[in-house]
C-alpha cells in the first residue's frame, strides 16, 4: 500500500480510530491490531510475502528465547543465516549466478545460467536488518530478550515504517510496545505537520523531479552536457525528497499512534564534506553498518591499512545492499574513495553540529564547502541513477568532456518548474536545520500558520506531476 495512494488515505483513519477507540484500553490488544494492521499494509502488494516476514520475526524472536536458555553462538548463527539466506535469495541469486556465468564463459567453459525471475519482496532490506540487530544486541548483552511474541512481531512489522525504515533498533521501538499507549494531542498534531512536510517532499518535490529527470537522462547521444547536468540535479533531488519523505510520513504517522520512530535525515545536502554527509544521510542505515560492520571489524582505531579496508568494506557493503548491480558497488566505491582522505587526515568528524550555528546565513566558506560537498554527492548518484557501468561511464564523457552546452532540451520540457519547489524546500530546511523536520517551526500567529499549511497543501496536491512509487521500496 503507498502512502500517496487512495487506499492508505481511507486506511490510516480507519485504523487511527479502531486503534485508540476500540482497543486503547488494552496493550495486548493494542499490539495485536498494529500486527494485523500492518500485516493488511504489507499484504496489499502480494499477499505471500507475509510469509517471509513472519518466518523472519519467529526466527529473531525464538533466537531471543533462545539465548536467554543457553547463551550459545548457534543461536545467533542460526538466526543470521536463515535471515540474511532469505535475503540473499531474492534480493541476490539472479545476480550472482549470473555473474559466475560470465566468469566461466570468460575462462572458456560453456555455461547456462537460469534466472528465478521472482519478485523482490517490498522492503525485505529494512525488516531483515531491525530483526538481525535485535538477534545481535541480545547476543551482545546489551539488551535483554523479550517473552511478549504479539509485542515483538509489531516491532518487526510497524506499518509506517515497515517497508522503507526508518530501520529502527529493538532499544529504541520494542520497549514503546511493552509499555501502555495513551492519546496525546499535542504529538498526534505534530505528527500531522511532519507527514504533510514529507508528502510535500514526496509528491511536491520527488515527483516532479522524477519525471524532469527521466525525460533529461536519456541515450548519452540526444543529451548536451548541460540537459545531463540538470538531469542529475533533478535526480538528486528526487530522491531525497522521495526517501526523506516516506521517513517524515513514516515518523509523523508513529506519533498518531503513541510510537516515537528515529530519526532519518538531518538536511544532509548542508553538509561540509561527506564525513557529514553520511552523518546526515540514512543515518539508521549509516548507525547500523557502524555498529555492526565497521566497529566489529576494528573501525578506525587500528592500523591504517586495516581502517582503508574496513572503510571499502562499509562503502561496498552498503552499495550492495541498494541493489544487486555493479552501479551500486561503483556509488559505494565513489564515496570510500570521498570518504578516505578525511579518514586519514582525521578530519572525518570535524563536524558534528549544524552549519551556521546561531546565524542566518553561512559564511562563505561554509557556503564553498556545502556546494563542493553538494556536487560530490550529486555526482555519485550518478552511479545510483544508471542502469549499467557502461552508460554511468558514458555519461561522465558526456558531463566532463562532451563541451555542448545546448539549452533547448530544458526549454522544450519546461525545466524552470523545478525552482518553486526545490527553493521552497531549501528555504524550508534551512530556516529549521536544527529542528526536528522541515516545517517544525511555524508561525504562532494562527492565521499566518494555517496560511502556511494551506501553501504545503496547495504545493504537494496541485502541483501537477504524475504519481511515482518510492524509489526505495525497490530495496
Amino acid at each position: 500500500m503507498l502512502f500517496n495512494s487512495l487506499a492508505f488515505f481511507l486506511f490510516l483513519p480507519l485504523v487511527f480510530t479502531l486503534y485508540w477507540g476500540v482497543f486503547g484500553r488494552s496493550l495486548r490488544w493494542q499490539n495485536g491490531f498494529i500486527v494485523a494492521a500492518s500485516y493488511l499494509f504489507y499484504g496489499w502488494w502480494e499477499w505471500r510475502f507475509l510469509i517471509l516476514i513472519a518466518i523472519t520475526s519467529a526466527v529473531a524472536y525464538l533466537s531471543g528465547l533462545g539465548l536467554a536458555w543457553r547463551r550459545h553462538r548457534g543461536w545467533v548463527v542460526a538466526s543470521v543465516v536463515i535471515n540474511v539466506g532469505i535475503l540473499g535469495f531474492f534480493k541476490y541469486f539472479d545476480f550472482f549466478q549470473g555473474q559466475v556465468v560470465e566468469l566461466l564463459r570468460l575462462l572458456g567453459f560453456q555455461a547456462h545460467g537460469w534466472s528465478l525471475a521472482v519478485l523482490l519482496p517490498v522492503g525485505i532490506s529494512f525488516y531483515t536488518f531491525q530483526s538481525l540487530s535485535y538477534t545481535l544486541d541480545v547476543w551482545r548483552g546489551t539488551l535483554k530478550p523479550t517473552r511478549a511474541p504479539v509485542a515483538f512481531f509489531a516491532f518487526v512489522s510497524f506499518f509506517p515504517q515497515l517497508v522503507a525504515g526508518p530501520i529502527e533498533r529493538a532499544e529504541n521501538l520494542l520497549p514503546q510496545f511493552l509499555a501502555p499507549r495513551r492519546f496525546d494531542y499535542a504529538e498526534a498534531v505534530v505528527g500531522c505537520r511532519q507527514m504533510l512536510w514529507g508528502f510535500f517532499k514526496k509528491v511536491a518535490v520527488a515527483d516532479l523531479c522524477a519525471g524532469l529527470a527521466n525525460r533529461l537522462l536519456r541515450d548519452p547521444g540526444e543529451m548536451s552536457s548541460v540537459s545531463l547536468a540538470a538531469g542529475l540535479f533533478c535526480f538528486t533531488f528526487q530522491i531525497y525528497g522521495d526517501f526523506s519523505g516516506y521517513s517524515d510520513i513514516a515518523i509523523g504517522c508513529g506519533r498518531l499512534f503513541g510510537i516515537r520512530l528515529s530519526r532519518n535525515f538531518r538536511a544532509p545536502y548542508f553538509s561540509r564534506d561527506i564525513a557529514e554527509f553520511w552523518r546526515r544521510w540514512h543515518i539508521s542505515l549509516t548507525t547500523w553498518f557502524r555498529d555492526y560492520l565497521y566497529i566489529p571489524l576494528g573501525g578506525s582505531r587500528c592500523g591504517r591499512w586495516q581502517a582503508i579496508r574496513n572503510t571499502f568494506i562499509v562503502f561496498l557493503v552498503s552499495g550492495l545492499w541498494h541493489g544487486a548491480n555493479w552501479t551500486f558497488l561503483a556509488w559505494g566505491a565513489f564515496h570510500a574513495c570521498c570518504f578516505l582522505p578525511l579518514l586519514l587526515r582525521g578530519t572525518n568528524r570535524r563536524y558534528l553540529g549544524p552549519v551556521a550555528e546561531g546565524r542566518w546565513l553561512p559564511s562563505v566558506r561554509e557556503a564553498w564547502q556545502m556546494g563542493c560537498t553538494f556536487a560530490l554527492a550529486a555526482l555519485g548518484w550518478l552511479f545510483f541513477r544508471a542502469a549499467t557501468l557502461s552508460e554511468a561511464w558514458a555519461w561522465l564523457q558526456k558531463l566532463f568532456l562532451g563541451f555542448d552546452f545546448s539549452l533547448e532540451p530544458l526549454r522544450r520540457i519546461g525545466y524552470w518548474r523545478v525552482f518553486p519547489a526545490v527553493g521552497l524546500l531549501l528555504l524550508c530546511e534551512w530556516v529549521n536545520r536544527t529542528e526536528a523536520f522541515g516545517c517544525a517551526r511555524y508561525p504562532r500567529w494562527r492565521p499566518l500558520r494555517w496560511l502556511c499549511y494551506l501553501a504545503l497543501v496547495a504545493f504537494t496536491f496541485f502541483w501537477l506531476s504524475p504519481p511515482q512509487v518510492f524509489i526505495y521500496f525497490q530495496f
